[in-house]
């Protein structure tokens, strides 16, 4: 699985500008070609440029896995036009959180949510996502489990909060295997600073070399 560093506007905070999938990767309008080029050859995704509630923190505003990609309902109808013109099954998700990456912790096969979603909220996320099965529930005694970790079909990297009770309830849940690391030289919401799909994997800049071991040992688990 290839791994590369990267930043976004100058940020290492990667993560808060980009939503990735296994099909499509989407970037704040105006990023570097660079960027671009870096993600396309690494996530092995098409890269569509777009603004999600006039802001280009995608990231934050946007959840989704193969099946959906999720956006808040203070998305303008031009974004949201534009990201069907691409052919892409985005979605409006009726609920007061806007901040669906946050509160949404997914891959294609579970979705733990944001345990102050309604239960009408949670079934229509499941619905969207395809999923059989969904939960509610706080990681770390932390509600917005969506910040809490990133999750391609096969692992998951998580804040080193998660203890290892928690860490074997994800891997049944998920179906993956689990393990905790840091981002940028020790910030342990590791979503701020790491976008990963299946085919491989984008951490922000300042990203230390022990930091990156321990992602690629966790990556690789489920390859071995």
């Amino acid at each position: 699985m290839p791994l590369e560093k990267l930043r976004v506007f100058g940020n290492p905070n990667i993560g808060v500008y980009i939503f990735t999938n296994n099909n499509v990767t989407l970037v704040p309008e105006g990023v570097e070609e660079s960027v671009k080029k870096v993600l396309k050859n690494v996530l092995g995704t098409d890269v569509i440029e777009v603004r999600v509630a006039d802001s280009t923190l995608l990231g934050v505003f946007v959840a989704g896995n193969d099946r959906a990609i999720l956006l808040p309902k203070i998305t303008r109808e031009e974004e949201l036009d534009k990201l069907r013109s691409a052919g892409l099954p985005a979605k409006i998700v009726q609920t007061t959180f806007t901040a669906l990456g946050n509160v949404i912790l997914t891959n294609n096969k579970f979705a733990l949510l944001h345990p102050e979603l309604s239960d009408k909220e949670t079934d229509l996320i499941k619905s969207e996502l395809g999923l059989s099965s969904v939960k509610k529930g706080a990681l770390a005694k932390i509600p917005t489990v969506g910040s809490l970790g990133v999750l391609n079909d096969f692992s998951g990297v998580f804040h080193p909060d998660i203890n290892s009770a928690e860490l074997k309830y994800l891997e049944s849940l998920f179906e993956v295997r689990a393990g905790t690391a840091t981002v940028n030289f020790g910030v342990g919401f590791v979503k701020v600073g790491l976008v990963i799909n299946n085919n491989g994997a984008v951490v922000g800049e300042l990203t230390t070399g022990p930091e990156i071991m321990r992602i690629m040992e966790i990556l690789n688990f489920s390859r071995a």
